[in-house]
């Protein structure tokens, strides 16, 4: 089968820069070895951490705030094999979904995993496909660390930690990023004793400063324990129990800490295995990036990379982004990817999200800036749902009032953010936010404010 465009991979740029693909008339096909489409973010990423985070969130807001509403009775029990199930049904309906749109779009799937003998060809098993173009969206995988071997029962990786038989009663953490956090507050509400250890002095590694020591003192509140500074040895495991060895920076000293499990959450790298990139001469980074161009272009013609595979953000939408770009770039059209105005979010309660720079790289650049921020104290809605934890801030330049980044740490973060990235990409001011009117009671409201306060003051505050 010949064809215009061939995708390798059909997690989230994958799957969108095939749709994109074919809508703009090129014949297209995407490669997946998995049973399911949707890469590692649907079947074993984004889609079942929000699914249990979700349900957790449900069960700590029935244990902690439903009396003080009026809402009187036993607090529900869990049943962990039916959160399993409400997962595996969630994770089915998006990857289902995702079958639909190729049928409805005419994207053929070529089940089987994918390499790339040379130039315009694509063998998947013992069928080699041609193709004017290919898109490699191979994604990423789990990054190992020295000492500590995953076995997905005792050590486990964010993979592991979702399908977990049981609610262990005491976790390790090892890495206090996104994943980490994320799957932490989630055995935490189940009642584990959760323990994360950080090789660095911060959580969440480069977001503003601020953000992280307000979110670490709310994490502490609900529970979570943190060993910070500290240089992860190795882990050695039983059938039942595991002992991790860390030493602390500071001062060399050396503890161990024993726990029912052990989560490996130190970031992923670059997932390329197999696809033949040496014997193609494709040129990489030392951390196993491919390298492109600003069309997402490798030094080989006609074969781009996208997502997790090239430099960046490891972001789903940073990936499907580059995917709609990419299939633009080769239907002869201009592929566009702000790559300044791309929001970050974790997905703990309350929810962090970001974009743009951060007061630390804006005063590293030397470049002169206000800050507007506001608590979600004074925010109504907030107050009324027990969500008043948090702040809006907001950095706007000093001489020209336009906005440069935006740092949330609140309830329904993660959609909030939105608003300031439109306003970016605009190019919009502060006072332009402010000047917005804002539906009363709203959580966005506090947004607002913040951009009033990058003025002559927030009104609530």
């Amino acid at each position: 089968m010949s064809y215009d465009v061939i995708v390798i991979g059909s997690g989230p740029g994958g799957y969108v820069c095939a749709i994109r693909c074919a809508q703009l008339g090129l014949k297209t096909a995407c490669v997946e070895g998995r049973e399911t489409l949707g890469g590692t973010c649907l079947n074993v990423g984004c889609i079942p951490s929000k699914a249990l985070l979700h349900a957790t969130h449900m069960l700590h807001e029935a244990e902690h705030n439903f009396a003080a509403m009026g809402l009187k009775g036993k607090s529900p029990s869990v049943d962990w094999p039916q959160m399993q199930k409400y997962k595996e049904e969630t994770i089915a309906a998006n990857t289902k979904g995702i079958e639909f749109l190729f049928k409805k779009n005419k994207v053929d799937w070529i089940k089987g995993w994918a390499s790339i003998p040379e130039a315009g060809k694509v063998k998947v098993g013992d069928d080699i496909h041609e193709t004017k173009n290919i898109v490699i969206a191979s994604g990423s995988e789990v990054a190992t660390l020295p000492g500590v071997e995953v076995d997905e029962k005792i050590v486990v990786s964010s993979t592991g930690a979702l399908t977990l038989n049981k609610i262990p009663k005491t976790l390790t953490v090892i890495g206090a990023g996104v994943i980490g956090l994320e799957m932490g507050s989630v055995y935490a509400r189940l009642g584990a004793e959760v323990t994360v250890i950080e090789y660095l002095d911060a959580i969440t590694p480069g977001m503003d400063s601020e953000v992280q020591k307000s979110f670490k003192r709310l994490l502490e509140k609900q529970g979570l324990k943190f060993v910070m500074g500290a240089a992860v040895q190795g882990v050695s495991a039983t059938k039942s129990k595991a002992k991790t060895t860390y030493k602390l920076r500071k001062d060399d000293s050396e503890h161990t800490l024993e726990s029912d499990i052990v989560l490996l959450a130190t970031g992923r790298k670059p997932f390329t295995d197999g696809l033949g990139l040496d014997a193609l001469n494709i040129a990489t980074t030392k951390r196993g990036q491919i390298e492109t161009d600003a069309h997402w272009a490798t030094n080989i013609s006609g074969i781009y990379a996208i997502g997790d595979a090239i430099e960046g953000p490891m972001l789903a939408h940073k990936a499907e982004d580059e995917g709609m770009a990419v299939a633009e770039t080769i239907a002869g059209k201009q592929g566009h990817v702000n790559y300044g105005v791309i929001p970050s979010v974790i997905y703990t309660h309350p929810e962090v999200s970001t974009v743009g720079q951060t007061e630390e790289q804006l005063k590293e650049a030397g470049r002169a800036y206000k800050v507007g921020k506001f608590s979600f104290m004074g925010n109504g809605r907030a107050k009324a749902n027990f969500a008043a934890d948090g702040f809006v801030k907001l950095l706007a330049d000093k001489e020209t009032d336009r906005i440069l980044g935006a740092h949330i740490i609140g309830p329904m973060a993660g959609d909030l953010i939105h608003e300031i990235c439109v306003a970016m990409e605009f190019g919009a001011s502060a006072q332009d936010l402010a000047l917005t009117c804002h539906a009363h009671p709203t959580y966005s409201e506090a947004v607002r404010e913040a951009a009033l306060a990058c003025g002559d003051g927030a009104i609530h505050a």
